[in-house]
């Protein structure tokens, strides 16, 4: 069996990428050691599928086929920055999202209830919409760690960028020395949102 690691994400808009980036600068000034993520690689995951044979990239490619004609394209926009588990213990800086975030849930629901139809694992996390923009690295002292927290929590809310999420994509990740790199497989168009 060949097996290769995907994902299933919306891809973003310049604007947005370019916001995500002014709120990363600002994070950076703390020196924390963290893995930033590059705003080329920048994505809003629906689902991850981890390593998963290269022969069921048909079968995805039609559960995302047939989700994309029964649900509209999403309004969708920036709202704060975060960090999972918490802004105390800051593992990964997130950004969040605002607008349509009750139909984004029901479309990565169904992603998933329909991906464990053709025989792939449930993932066991709850979903939870935001956009990554770096992970500290374990190395990091608890001074940094602190300060950063701190830094995350004093953040203004982020300038409201506003998108329409339009499509959803199938990608491959290959972890690089320099850092991940993705290629787009497979690639379906929502409805438009004036047929909502």
């Amino acid at each position: 069996m060949e097996s290769t690691r995907l994902f299933i994400a919306a891809p973003l808009p310049l604007p947005v990428k370019i916001a995500l980036v002014s709120a990363q600068a600002r994070l950076r000034r703390v020196g924390a050691p963290v893995r930033w993520v590059a705003a080329e690689a920048m994505h809003l995951t629906l689902h991850f599928l981890g390593e998963t044979d290269t022969a069921l990239v048909p079968a995805i490619e039609g559960v995302m086929q047939q989700i994309c004609t029964n649900h509209s394209a999403l309004q969708l926009c920036l709202t704060t920055t975060g960090a999972f588990p918490n802004s105390r213990r800051p593992n990964v800086l997130w950004a969040g999202i605002g607008g349509d975030t009750d139909a984004l849930g029901q479309i990565a629901a169904t992603l998933q209830n329909a991906l464990a139809q053709i025989g792939l694992a449930e993932d066991m996390r709850p979903f939870r919409p935001h956009l990554t923009l770096g992970r500290t690295r374990r190395d990091a002292p608890p001074q940094m760690i602190e300060r950063l927290g701190d830094t995350i929590r004093a953040l203004p809310q982020l300038t409201p960028t506003r998108w329409e999420c339009e499509r959803i994509v199938l990608f491959r990740s290959e972890l690089r020395r320099e850092g991940p790199h993705y290629t787009a497989l497979a690639e379906c168009s929502l409805l438009p949102a004036r047929t909502r």
